[in-house]
């Protein structure tokens, strides 16, 4: 792997040389993908990630949307403060970093930023990990108890032991295969951090509160969430 910045009319993008020879705008438009009928589908809820065709490769390309209040104001836009400080500067060196670790999560692509005056947007290519569900999805699939929980509160805490945060750490971003591997996706805002409990209770916290909100309590207060903290904590 060779990281390469390149400017662009508009902005910079930053890529890896070995999964793409060639880093342009349009790398990043689902539109040029769709002309090229290597568009697969749209995924997630803002309507900001599809699934591409890269060669032998499938990829998924996301744009940077705001939630929560401020999105009423800009849905994509965010305050420039250099560029290694965006957005998707920092999740695609964080991603290059955990995936040379050896952690189980997706592999960088390229990132792009494109400058607005005092603002910017930005987009983010990684490779599709194949034959993967979400744990929210596979909650609504299958039965409660047959899903690996261990498993998942095992690779919680392998992240959590190599001081990585995640900041978004929810049902929607844990992946399953059919072989009971576990990834983590989606680090926007994530970073590496000294290991401490207060952060990493604080993340076990956001992702109970995330299975009460798909209102299945029997996860989120029986044995199932009881299972996934032992394997977060080793046990059995």
């Amino acid at each position: 792997m060779a990281e390469r910045t390149v400017a662009t009319k508009r902005g910079f993008i930053l890529y890896d040389d070995a999964l793409t020879s060639h880093a342009g705008e349009e790398l990043f438009s689902a539109r040029h993908w769709a002309r090229h009928t290597s568009l697969r589908g749209a995924i997630g809820g803002r309507g900001n990630t599809w699934i591409l065709a890269g060669g032998n490769d499938e990829w998924v390309l996301r744009h940077y949307r705001r939630g929560g209040v401020v999105r009423r104001f800009s849905r994509d836009l965010y305050l420039w403060q250099g560029l290694v400080n965006t957005r998707p500067w920092r999740e695609w060196r964080l991603l290059s970093a955990l995936y040379r670790k050896g952690l189980p999560v997706p592999q960088p692509v390229a990132a792009q930023v494109l400058r607005y005056g005092l603002a910017y947007r930005g987009d983010l290519i990684t490779r599709l990990i194949p034959d993967t569900l979400s744990l929210a999805a596979r909650l609504r699939e299958s039965n409660i108890e047959s899903l690996p929980w261990d498993r998942i509160g095992a690779c919680i805490r392998r992240f959590h032991d190599a001081g990585v945060y995640h900041a978004d750490l929810n049902a929607h971003n844990i992946l399953l295969n059919s072989v009971a591997e576990i990834f983590l996706v989606d680090f926007d805002r994530g970073e590496q951090r000294a290991p401490g409990v207060l952060w990493q209770e604080a993340n076990l916290g956001r992702l109970l509160r995330s299975l009460r909100k798909l209102a299945i309590p029997s996860v989120a207060e029986g044995h199932a969430w009881s299972r996934l903290l032992k394997g977060y904590n080793r046990i059995g």
